[in-house]
């Protein structure tokens, strides 16, 4: 086991200039941002509220200096640990008109034990990753059945037969575990996140403007947490985010909610040429296009990075996946908790807690951190294509994330700490009319003395807008 599994928390300033460090940024910008408040923020043992302070932060950081670039105005940033750690969780403290959230969560969505004793977390959610493991284990759906047709499995082999068929299960392993597999000893040795050039194209500077991405449009393909995460941040600093998605694709409504403030929700069926051809018309005119596909999955429809930035010189193009670019494991799918249980999060938890069972993280960190990394890393790439130009990769993962959650150390007596109530979030809440209903949300951690944080347009069902941009007008 690596010496950072067992150490004390990194300190968060520090933390956060390691991050800054990573994208090429003046050091001197960290003189803007206040950190406040320490660990536990939540009940666990690794220091995730350090992550969610550090990554809302840079995040909010790299938005002030490309405000800075803009404008020529410098502002302080000013992030609570406990409020970033209760945003983190924001969809279990999500209302719709007072009343909790629809739950999303279907029944067969957490870990069972197999007959070899081992454990493994299946994820249902979708109605077609539900059906692919009931089709593997040849039963119904029901706790019970399931439990009972995994006694005549092997943990791993199961997990293999669900990748096969395409499913997401993962087999519980603990960190020893992870770090001697293939995908395992393939993230180590990846950085947290990549920023490459990939194209020429001139530099294009980013005209003076009232906000931080002030006229910046950006394509998002994504669903579930990360990916919606980076785009309702670049939308809360003024970016014109069109959400692309289509009647055959399955969402999480309680989600979209959360994660829909700010943007507009068109629907295109990439798969047919009309689809395609109104995509291609939007792409040309974007500056940045975030994608949540499996490594390869968009090549067929012509919209991989190299393709989509000869389309579109310049671009920022992002790229997330589960389990890393490279590797034996980059082409499954898999979600955060998914990658909590094959990457030792859960094993390391309940070995914390005195328990065997696997213990989940207090809330789906490597999905927010990760989709705060992407927001941070296409701002970072935007200044960079100002000044020096070209075409823009963006890759990160969510195992990435987690190998650097692990680096942050452990909390001593942190799964003592009370997990936080909707009764004690006072304060930390703010309404919004949405096409859903009001909808009580988390404020944003991160405070900016002078472009707060706003979402201007409300949350709406997917498919609400037409496949368009809106005008480009700075403020």
């Amino acid at each position: 086991m690596n010496d950072h599994d067992q150490q004390a928390p990194a300190d968060a300033a520090s933390t956060l200039a390691a991050l800054w460090q990573l994208s090429g940024q003046e050091e001197s910008a960290l003189s803007q941002v206040r950190l406040s408040g320490k660990e536990p923020a939540l009940p666990s043992s690794f220091a995730v509220g350090t992550a969610a302070q550090v990554s809302i932060a840079v995040s909010a950081l790299a938005a002030a200096e490309l405000h800075r670039q803009r404008a020529g105005l410098a502002q302080q940033v000013d992030v609570d640990m406990r409020h970033a750690a209760i945003e983190f969780r924001a969809e279990q403290y999500l209302r719709v008109d007072g009343a909790p959230a629809p739950e999303f969560r279907d029944k067969l969505t957490r870990t069972f034990q197999c007959g070899d004793g081992r454990w493994v977390r299946i994820h249902a959610n979708f109605p077609h990753h539900r059906d692919g493991v009931l089709r593997i284990l040849s039963c119904g759906h029901d706790t019970d059945a399931v439990s009972r047709a995994l006694q005549s499995w092997n943990a791993f082999d199961f997990e293999d037969a669900a990748a096969a068929a395409g499913m997401v299960v993962t087999a519980m392993r603990s960190f020893d575990e992870w770090d001697a597999h293939p995908q395992g000893q393939e993230v180590a040795d990846l950085p947290l996140l990549s920023i490459e050039c990939i194209g020429d194209a001139p530099p294009q500077p980013l005209p003076t403007a009232a906000r931080p991405l002030s006229g910046v449009r950006v394509l998002d393909l994504t669903r579930v947490i990360a990916g919606p995460v980076c785009g309702r941040t670049l939308a809360g600093h003024g970016a014109d985010v069109l959400l692309v998605t289509a009647s055959h694709l399955p969402s999480i409504e309680p989600l979209v909610m959360e994660t829909g403030l700010g943007k507009r929700a068109c629907a295109l069926d990439l798969r047919g040429v009309p689809g395609q051809q109104a995509f291609d018309a939007l792409l040309r005119q974007a500056d940045v296009l975030v994608q949540g596909y499996r490594p390869g999955g968009l090549e067929a429809l012509g919209l991989d990075a190299a393709a989509a930035a000869q389309k579109r010189p310049g671009l920022v193009y992002v790229s997330l996946c589960a389990y890393g670019q490279a590797g034996p494991w980059a082409a499954r799918r898999g979600f955060d908790s998914l990658v909590q249980t094959a990457s030792g999060f859960n094993h390391a938890e309940a070995q914390a807690g005195g328990g065997s069972a696997p213990a989940p993280l207090p809330a789906q960190a490597l999905d927010r951190a990760t989709g705060y990394l992407m927001a941070y890393a296409v701002m970072a790439a935007l200044m960079r294509r100002s000044r020096e130009g070209g075409s823009w990769h963006v890759r990160l993962s969510l195992a990435q994330t987690g190998h650097w959650l692990r680096q942050l150390g452990r909390v001593e007596g942190g799964l003592q700490t009370a997990m936080p109530s909707f009764g004690d979030i006072a304060g930390l809440t703010e309404q919004h009319a949405s096409g859903f209903g009001m909808l009580t949300t988390i404020a944003h951690a991160a405070r900016m003395s002078d472009t707060p944080v706003r979402w201007d347009l409300p949350a709406m069902p997917l498919g609400s807008h037409a496949p368009t941009w809106l005008a480009r007008a700075p403020g």
